[in-house]
């Protein structure tokens, strides 16, 4: 009977963690995914919330910068931490819907929606020059790494 409680929160964790990469379909995103620890006759319940963290690429100092101008800006709210979790791409995403054609729900999910926003974003004026495929390869992560820096100035 022990077994079984240790079963179903790897099962979980597998299954989330491959649902959240599918889902973003990342190439090289950060993909962090924390779940409560589990004692003996512990179950999971539906309120358990997993933290996904995207940077896309970019180093804790990269993802500050972004936090700094999302802060100033976009509503951010959360703390200066160099990890782009849930609070971060919501503020990212009214940034996007705002100018770059983003017309999915603030919901913090990185998908392709988000990312090929994002590229629309990096193609003015940030060395993008890729398709905008709302896949976040290597083209993408280079602007999105080039666009951070620039944003130095505002932490």
């Amino acid at each position: 009977m022990g077994t079984k409680p240790n079963l179903l929160t790897r099962t979980l964790v597998s299954v989330t963690a491959l649902a959240g990469i599918a889902v973003g379909s990342l190439a090289g995103a950060t993909v962090v995914a924390a779940a409560p620890a589990q004692g003996p006759g512990a179950s999971v319940s539906a309120g358990t919330t997993l933290n996904a963290v995207v940077n896309l690429g970019l180093s804790t100092t990269q993802a500050k910068y972004v936090q700094c101008y999302l802060k100033a800006s976009w509503g951010y709210s959360g703390g200066i931490d160099g990890q782009l979790g849930t609070d971060s791409w919501k503020a990212m995403q009214r940034r996007l819907a705002a100018d770059y054609g983003y017309n999915g729900s603030i919901d913090g999910i990185v998908g392709s929606g988000t990312v090929s926003a994002l590229q629309r974003r990096l193609a003015d004026g940030w060395g993008y020059s890729g398709a905008i495929d709302g896949v976040a390869g290597p083209g993408t992560q280079a602007a999105f790494k080039s666009y951070a820096n620039n944003l130095a100035s505002t932490c």
